[in-house]
């Protein structure tokens, strides 16, 4: 007789496990403990096999009756329940652990760690990825549509943060475009958001432009008596055109003093192509000093706090800001501009030569790796023009760079 769900309701446990049938295979099955628990038996050929439905009440009779038809009907087409299941479960499971946040790392960890990228760039992929975790971090990658994106960048452009936002959206849609390829996900939800976002203004860094007050920066900058290293950072730092990150980075293997030549590898470079910087006689009496208090092994500029660490990457804009200069009147990086308007004012260097020396691109990979090549002599000459200019104009003099 099937079963009811009166009759399941008063079915009580015993010392044994015992089973109670429904009608067609499905019967219900009680544990000493007063479990109850759908099962359904069927044959595969001249073997039999049981498929488990779940536990009464979480699955009622008619659920159970439902299970047990569908699974009737696999046997019939040639199907095994049992095995399909399994299969469900493995796929469910694999599936499950592959949420935005451990392709993510593994992305990071494959694509750009085993690759050599700079630390800062690895700093700034980590900075993207928990800005999005708490969104999307534990959802399956394949099953996060557009708009869960959506949701964590607007929220950062409601901040002010837009430049924030569209650079989360670029590193997620490079985490998709890895899953695609590695088969986690069959599509970029990232590419429908284009247009999405506000565009944001281009960054301008703040620079010195006049004469008088670069010398008077320069002089500044001689009278700073905070971290010593601190200072020699903010005395070359005028001097070589290079990006803070790649002047905090610096370290000694990579500078030959006898030559006046400083060798930065593809990975510390922003463009990934390896930079040569020629410096100037003041430039090479600076690192002299500064090997000479601190030896010639590791970071150039270490951390204050071990010198296992580069020095931080507000280091240089702190001591600006303690020196009285806003950040809407200087910037570390409002160097390079500094020292490209100057260059380029004085009329004296091919602007080729001035754009190599700030490292801008250079569209011939093979032709930027050796440090002598097309504009180094010039480039060579320009440094210690420029380094001479500077030494003027902290002396007082006020002529323009021509």
């Amino acid at each position: 007789m099937p079963l009811t769900e009166t009759k399941l309701r008063t079915l009580k446990s015993k010392d044994k496990p015992y089973k109670v049938a429904d009608q067609r295979g499905l019967y219900i099955e009680v544990t000493p403990s007063g479990g109850k628990l759908w099962r359904f038996r069927y044959r595969i050929g001249k073997t039999e096999k049981k498929l488990s439905i779940g536990p009464y009440p979480e699955i009622s009779l008619k659920e159970a009756r439902d299970a047990a038809y569908e699974a009737r009907h696999t046997v019939a087409s040639g199907g095994d329940p049992a095995l399909e299941k399994r299969k469900r479960k493995i796929r469910n499971e694999l599936l499950s652990a592959q949420t935005f946040e451990a392709v993510a790392r593994e992305y990071i960890e494959q694509m750009m760690v085993k690759n050599g990228l700079a630390q800062a760039t690895l700093v700034k992929a980590n900075f993207f990825l928990e800005q999005l975790t708490p969104a999307i971090g534990n959802r399956p990658i394949h099953e996060i549509e557009p708009f869960e994106v959506l949701a964590p960048l607007k929220r950062l452009e409601a901040t002010g943060k837009h430049e924030t936002a569209k650079k989360c959206r670029s590193f997620a849609g490079r985490v998709f475009r890895y899953g695609v390829a590695t088969t986690r996900c069959k599509s970029d939800p990232t590419a429908m958001l284009k247009g999405a976002l506000v565009t944001p203004r281009a960054q301008h860094y703040a620079a010195i432009l006049e004469p008088k007050e670069l010398g008077g920066l320069l002089r500044a900058i001689d009278d700073y008596t905070g971290h010593l290293v601190t200072k020699y950072a903010l005395q070359i730092a005028p001097h070589v055109f290079v990006r803070p990150g790649e002047l905090r980075h610096a370290e000694w293997h990579e500078i030959d003093l006898e030559d006046g030549v400083w060798k930065i590898p593809a990975g510390k470079m922003k463009a990934r192509r390896p930079h040569a910087v020629p410096l100037s006689k003041q430039v090479v009496g600076y690192l002299t000093d500064l090997a000479t208090m601190l030896g010639t092994e590791g970071y150039v500029f270490p951390s204050a706090r071990s010198g296992k660490r580069p020095m931080s990457e507000n280091t240089l804009n702190a001591a600006f800001r303690r020196m009285g200069y806003s950040k809407d009147e200087l910037t570390a990086h409002g160097l390079r501009a500094t020292a490209s308007t100057f260059l380029n004012e004085s009329g004296l260097w091919n602007p080729d030569a001035i754009e190599r020396a700030l490292a801008h691109g250079d569209s011939n990979v093979v032709r930027g790796i050796g440090h002598r090549g097309k504009h180094w002599d010039e480039r060579v000459r320009m440094a210690q023009w420029w380094s001479d200019y500077l030494d003027e104009l902290r002396a007082g003099k006020r002529r323009r760079a021509t």
